[in-house]
């Protein structure tokens, strides 16, 4: 399965993930797509290693208050979803 995630993470785009954020309601402005788009590639194995790892809050003054609330929502949802299968 890292395999996988591994192929599919090196061609990652940042439109990739503006797109899967306009698909779950959240509008990143051009610094949060920036921002985030980093973090997920240098960070993407250790978060699947381990998830509630992160913390969220050290990044508040990278989002919008808003947009932070649905991105920990939607972390929260996929991470519940999927923790089985890594």
């Amino acid at each position: 399965m890292f395999n996988i995630i591994e192929r599919y993470m090196n061609k990652l785009t940042k439109d990739d993930i503006n797109n899967f954020a306009l698909k779950n309601n959240i509008v990143l402005n051009e610094e949060e797509l920036e921002f985030t788009y980093v973090f997920v590639k240098k960070n993407w194995q250790t978060v699947i290693a381990n998830p509630n790892a992160l913390n969220f809050d050290r990044y508040q003054d990278k989002y919008s208050e808003e947009n932070l609330i649905k991105i920990k929502k939607l972390f929260k949802e996929y991470s519940t979803r999927y923790k089985n299968y890594l």
